[in-house]
């Protein structure tokens, strides 16, 4: 496999074409964003981070049969994945009510929901990714009903075995992120599974371990990510 021209620079990732037009790599950057970009920062090692928790999610999702665009790692910051239209709309799932959604509907950080919330995101940076339902989704023409009632039954899915999994490990899932795409007429889980994405908290002490550690001036970033990824495989990632 030879890793050939960037396709494309997010802002937390770049996408380079390959010697395979099925297959792209995902290279995970070190810089980190907030409110729709507004706030910038850069942390070194959070790509290596990120990389290596995305997989390590991605290959635990496939043993419980949610299929991803997750080939294999290429190296501490870059990974193979499956080429994929992109479907742009983000799928949120909340179990405890934090960030936009204690705001938007006045409840104190921390509340548990009596049950999972999904919510639909119009993958938009332009417009701010403003929140939609099913019926603006049909319209806009973004997903069928099927591909709709696919992801959120995924998405659950996957909310319960993350959870499950987690909480073996002194943590908390918050809420998350999921973005979804179509590679040879099949919906696979695209994009990562990472601090940026989840919101994870410390069953115990209620620390924060995520990305609103950057969101909030809250310091130890780099730490709570290492953490994470600790958590997950007992083991060190060496950054």
């Amino acid at each position: 496999m030879e890793k050939r021209k960037m396709l494309y620079e997010g802002k937390a990732k770049r996408i380079y074409s390959t010697d395979d037009p099925e297959l792209l790599v995902a290279e995970y950057k070190d810089d980190l964003t907030a409110f729709n970009g507004i706030k910038r920062g850069n942390i070194a090692g959070k790509g290596v981070l990120n990389n290596k928790i995305s997989a390590f999610f991605f290959t635990l999702l496939g043993q419980h049969g949610i299929e991803s665009h997750f080939v294999k790692l290429l190296s501490e910051r870059e990974m193979l994945v499956k080429k994929l239209e992109i479907l742009q709309v983000e799928v949120v799932v909340r179990n405890i009510a934090a960030g936009s959604l204690a705001k938007r509907l006045g409840l104190k950080e921390g509340t548990p929901l009596t049950r999972p919330v999904l919510e639909f995101y119009y993958k938009d940076d332009s417009l701010g990714d403003p929140m939609i339902n099913e019926y603006h989704i049909y319209a806009l023409g973004l997903a069928t009903e099927d591909q709709v009632r696919a992801f959120s039954e995924q998405a659950l899915q996957i909310n319960r075995i993350l959870t499950e999994y987690l909480k073996e490990r002194g943590l908390v899932l918050v809420d998350f992120k999921l973005e979804f795409g179509v590679h040879n007429g099949k919906m696979l889980l695209g994009d990562e599974i990472s601090p940026d994405t989840c919101r994870f908290w410390d069953t115990k002490t209620g620390d924060k371990l995520d990305k609103d550690r950057f969101r909030q001036d809250l310091g130890g970033v780099e730490e709570a990510y290492e953490e994470i990824y600790r958590r997950l495989t007992g083991g060190d990632s060496n950054v």
